[in-house]
């Protein structure tokens, strides 16, 4: 077996394990305000998008769904959703999670550096915290800007989430967060919601290309180089993070790319 396809069935062996607690961070995120705050930036963005269109025309693909959260979310907006993930696990939650939603969302377990749809499938590709563990993240934006439409909208939030590995201030700037956390009395997903598969996940961070590399600068070059037209909001995270995310990854705020698919 080759070295990427081994780091793909490590991802698909750790994210089983971590499936039934990351679905619980999902359904907290359901339960609270968090829900609103999400759905009301999806409600902009593709207001900002497709103004013209209602959005229960808009075909919409969530990659690496995880337990579903987004996927329910932009159902409940009235979307056509399609949500890929590559864990069975991790689709079994997604499912349960979207309760009577399930059957109105389209779940496939699928490879996002390697999608079956043809081209020009969806409106919009959205994907939260994914690309940082991709092998090949190259690749993965190439097949989510042939899938989509002209003039369709790529939507990726993500952050640089392991650059303590590789960097002592980001290091140092991590260990603040995780002592803040604390002497707040925070839930600190950061480590807590791992549990002991931490060190796995930092073993598996270690080797993957965008761990040490700042973004979202890198993101924007690759989705230039696609011909989209590409920009970054880098304080989209004051938006949609509650306050205890805003504590426990204080050095590590979200951001969100933006990027456009040319009509022509």
């Amino acid at each position: 077996m080759e070295y990427r396809d081994t780091i793909l069935e490590e991802n698909r062996e750790y994210w089983t394990g971590r499936a039934p607690g990351y679905s619980e961070v999902n359904r907290l995120e359901l339960s609270t305000a968090q829900r609103q705050k999400w759905k009301d930036s999806f409600r902009r963005e593709l207001t900002r998008h497709f103004s013209d269109r209602p959005f229960i025309d808009l075909q919409i693909l969530e990659v690496g769904t995880g337990p579903g959260f987004f996927a329910i979310l932009l159902r409940e907006l009235g979307c056509a959703v399609t949500a890929i993930d590559l864990t069975p696990a991790m689709l079994k939650e997604a499912k349960e999670n979207a309760g009577i939603l399930a059957d109105e969302i389209c779940f496939m377990e699928m490879n996002a550096e390697a999608l079956s749809f043809a081209d020009e499938s969806f409106d919009a590709v959205i994907s939260r915290n994914l690309t940082w563990n991709l092998p090949h993240p190259d690749r993965a934006y190439a097949e989510w800007a042939r899938v989509l439409k002209k003039g369709g909208v790529l939507l990726n939030f993500d952050a640089n989430w392991y650059a303590y590995l590789f960097n002592e201030d980001a290091q140092a700037a991590y260990e603040r967060d995780r002592a803040n956390s604390a002497e707040q009395g925070v839930w600190d997903q950061n480590v807590e919601a791992e549990g002991e598969n931490f060190d796995v996940m930092e073993d598996i961070a270690r080797r993957m290309p965008l761990s040490g590399i700042r973004r979202p600068a890198w993101d924007l070059q690759q989705l230039s180089a696609l011909g989209m037209r590409a920009e970054a909001d880098e304080q989209i995270w004051q938006h949609v993070w509650s306050e205890e995310e805003k504590i426990s990854f204080a050095s590590t705020p979200m951001f969100l790319v933006r990027a456009l698919k040319a009509n022509s």
